[in-house]
């Protein structure tokens, strides 16, 4: 529950109990906050049994950790009835890459004039320039 408290935490924690609450008066503070946390803990236990009892023994294994959107996709992803085990172990990233790889340095016709320079585009040359008679659309709605 707090596994994201640090030490230093920790202790400025325990020092502000002490300046807030006091020495004397700590103790019973700190019984008070445990009872209160044991009587959370067993209201949250029964009503998860009542919701239990409710659905039906068809839902008996039915765990609350599963509403989690991770733990559901988790559970899904990891299904052996869906067969996604052999899907991703199927599919080779590597081998992928490689045919992307290929298909973008295989070149065209018009990149024949690139590829006699080593392969490399010339990004410092400027575009070329429209002709003064072309006019840039017309876009009403952006008016």
């Amino acid at each position: 529950m707090f596994n994201d408290i640090g030490p230093l935490e920790l202790a400025t924690i325990v020092v502000l109990a002490v300046l807030v609450f006091g020495p004397d008066k700590l103790p019973k503070v700190i019984q008070d906050v445990m009872r209160t946390v044991r009587k959370i803990r067993e209201f949250s236990e029964s009503a998860k049994q009542d919701i239990r009892q409710e659905l039906g023994p068809e839902f008996k294994d039915f765990e609350f950790e599963d509403l989690n959107p991770k733990t559901f996709i988790r559970k899904q992803l990891d299904n052996e009835d869906l067969g996604l085990k052999e899907i991703r172990n199927g599919f080779d990233l590597k081998k992928e890459m490689a045919e992307v790889t290929d298909a973008v340095h295989s070149r065209g016709p018009e990149s024949s004039s690139s590829a006699a320079s080593g392969g490399r585009i010339d990004m410092t040359k400027k575009p070329e320039e429209a002709g003064k008679d072309d006019r840039p659309p017309f876009d009403a709605d952006a008016t």
